[in-house]
């Protein structure tokens, strides 16, 4: 099973084991219906890491080369969403959408080598790199781009390294219409050598979010659209976009 973060009735953040088949998830001796309790993103990252252009397709079609080592850049706490919320769409900006799979750090990482980088792995969850391409666009650090509030969504659940493969399918979905849908086999740098590569210039801390790039497909998110993006292994992250 799953490990779910929600907020129960009585207002209580809890962390509790979610049945898929039920809809249902068990903390502290009691099961409760997900419809009934707030689900709330599966860890508190202290920042989210996130990787550009780590699929050969989703750099063509922006037209840009694929990077000789991973692309890095930031979205900061106030960026993370969970399942479903809303994301505020900047105004009168290009915004599209970036399914993702995310990796969740579990123990402090430093300097880690690629042979044993996954041991800091605690799990993997769903992510929305919502971005703001109107200023991404204009400028080099993408922070009007891509650090907004709720630009992260994050969730549902965090899935122990075991339950997700390699190649791992990943697929995005607008009001019903399939927009993205690859495989985390297409990475150009898979999670070892990303995080061998990050924690060789910053510490990550438990709970922190590792972004692993998206695939080809991205589009525009309008206003009032719902989102869903599914990981196999992991689950579904389901979220709406407005208009701020």
């Amino acid at each position: 099973m799953h490990q779910m973060r929600f907020r129960d009735p009585a207002g209580a953040v809890r962390t509790g084991e979610y049945d898929e088949e039920s809809d249902a998830v068990t903390a502290a001796g009691r099961t409760y219906d997900v419809d009934d309790v707030d689900v709330l993103p599966p860890c508190e990252p202290s920042k989210v890491v996130c990787v550009g252009r780590n699929y050969v397709k989703h750099a063509d079609e922006r037209d840009e080369d694929v990077p000789d080592r991973p692309l890095l850049f930031l979205k900061p706490p106030n960026a993370v969403a969970g399942h479903g919320d809303t994301t505020p769409l900047p105004a009168d900006r290009y915004v599209e959408h970036e399914a993702e799979l995310a990796v969740v750090v579990g123990e402090q990482a430093r300097n880690l080598d690629e042979a044993d980088a996954l041991d800091a792995v605690a799990g993997y969850t769903v992510a929305n790199d919502v971005s703001n391409r109107t200023d991404q666009d204009r400028e080099q650090n993408w922070v009007r781009g891509k650090a907004f509030d709720g630009a992260c969504p994050l969730g549902p659940v965090l899935a122990t390294p075991d339950e997700v493969p390699e190649d791992a399918a990943v697929e995005l979905r607008v009001n019903g219409e399939t927009r993205q849908s690859s495989s985390t086999e297409h990475f150009v740098f898979d999670v070892p050598a990303l995080l061998a590569e990050i924690t060789g210039y910053l510490t990550l801390e438990p709970g922190d979010v590792v972004l692993t790039g998206t695939p080809e497909g991205v589009d525009e998110l309008t206003d009032g659209d719902s989102v869903t993006v599914e990981v196999e292994g992991v689950g579904t992250l389901e979220h709406t976009v407005e208009r701020a």
